[in-house]
């Protein structure tokens, strides 16, 4: 491995740790390795609701430094019911944890991604741009993604996610926080009220062909379809 490459060790939620990660944290920090501490506050669980949530995510943001000595810190709030971090309540407990954390430190912190819809949908493209915009606007450095279908079955993730991830992000730079509010807040409302029917999406072979790596047409349609919603919303990377 690189010195570069991270080496990753969890904390377990919410503000627990267990013999084995000490060990290994240990180990990293000893032998000089760059660290990647990963938690992930868990909405309408031990922590409560959106504002103990968010208490909580600072905390173990910090506790990546403090106990772990970590390089950096990756969050990854989630909703108990849903099992996804782009859940509005998700992403609200993302932002103003970010935002707490960029404003009062020089952390380098980064989100994960996991939608409920799967791979060649509209709606999975869409959560992505909602993570995106969030943990842009509030200062995450690093956007890690994206488990597709919640992340738990095989071969339900393709490039293109990412790249939209990275499009968004790109687009949203810079941008008024009022204004990145008020497209966030329609972004959400246009998925929000699947949760129960989203779409599962297509497995990376029939997103791409396996050969090439050329995504399908059809899944260009799906990205085409995506990038006019939110050209439409007012992010203008595309025009």
């Amino acid at each position: 491995m690189r010195p570069s490459d991270s080496h990753e060790v969890s904390q377990l939620n919410e503000l627990k740790i267990d013999v084995g990660a000490l060990i290994v944290g240990g180990y990293y920090a000893l032998s000089g390795q760059c660290v990647m501490v990963e938690q992930m506050p868990i909405f309408g669980g031990y922590s409560g609701g959106l504002e103990e949530t968010a208490i909580v995510d600072v905390a173990t943001t910090l506790n990546t430094f403090v106990m772990m000595q970590g390089t950096w810190h990756l969050d990854g709030p989630v909703h108990v019911r849903w099992g996804i971090t782009t859940a509005r309540e998700a992403l609200a407990v993302a932002g103003h944890a970010g935002r707490a954390v960029e404003e009062n430190t020089h952390i380098l912190s980064g989100n994960q991604y996991y939608t409920l819809a799967g791979p060649c949908t509209v709606m999975c493209l869409l959560e992505t741009a909602a993570q995106s915009i969030t943990d842009t606007a509030s200062g995450r450095e690093v956007l890690s993604g994206v488990a597709s279908a919640k992340g738990v079955l095989t071969d339900m993730f393709t490039a293109m996610e990412a790249r939209f991830m990275g499009e968004v992000a790109h687009g949203v730079a810079g941008m008024d926080l009022h204004q990145v509010n008020i497209m966030l807040d329609k972004l959400v409302s246009l998925y929000e009220g699947k949760y129960k029917t989203a779409p599962e999406g297509k497995p990376f072979d029939e997103c791409y062909d396996p050969v090439t790596l050329i995504p399908t047409e059809e899944y260009v349609g799906v990205y085409n379809e995506a990038i006019k919603i939110m050209t439409d919303l007012g992010l203008n990377y595309w025009k």
